[in-house]
């Protein structure tokens, strides 16, 4: 990151890259959802309406974020704004007990679905073209990846 970024606009970004996950020149979405997990073994601690409320704060804190360092970036889905992939990765695993098991496969259904952008975050990807869009596809994306974690926790037992 560019030392002469002033401290706000630093700090907006270390938001937006997930701790700099996000400048990753790999799979950065990949990478950035990997901020999750840790995030995930501290909420799966808490109460169901508490965990609901810091998500909401988090989800509101993306959209900004999300939207400030498209700004900042020129592109409103800059790859290495990934601060959305934290909240659809926290959808997909709300409310369930931490275990790696658990972290993992909703890693993975995360992602899956990330990329696949089933409808329909597919109309939030290409419609909505601000930081709200940007961070609602993954909102979905973790919706449909909940949905397959439970029905694969159901059959696991």
């Amino acid at each position: 990151m560019n030392p002469g970024v002033q401290p706000r606009r630093r700090l907006l970004l270390l938001l937006a890259t997930n701790g700099g996950l996000g400048n990753f020149p790999w799979a950065p979405g990949t990478v950035g959802t990997l901020a999750g997990i840790p995030a995930f073994w501290l909420l799966a601690r808490l109460p169901a309406p508490l965990y609901l409320l810091v998500w909401t704060a988090l989800l509101i804190l993306a959209c900004w974020v999300a939207h400030e360092a498209g700004r900042y970036y020129g592109v409103v889905d800059d790859r290495r704004i990934v601060i959305d992939e934290l909240v659809g990765y926290l959808v997909t695993v709300a409310l369930v007990p931490f275990s790696w098991t658990t972290a993992l496969l909703g890693f993975v259904f995360f992602r899956l679905f990330d990329i696949l952008k089933v409808w329909p975050a597919s109309w939030f990807d290409r419609r909505m073209k601000n930081g709200v869009g940007v961070v609602l596809d993954d909102v979905v994306a973790g919706l449909y990846g909940a949905a397959a974690l439970h029905l694969c926790l159901a059959f696991l037992g």
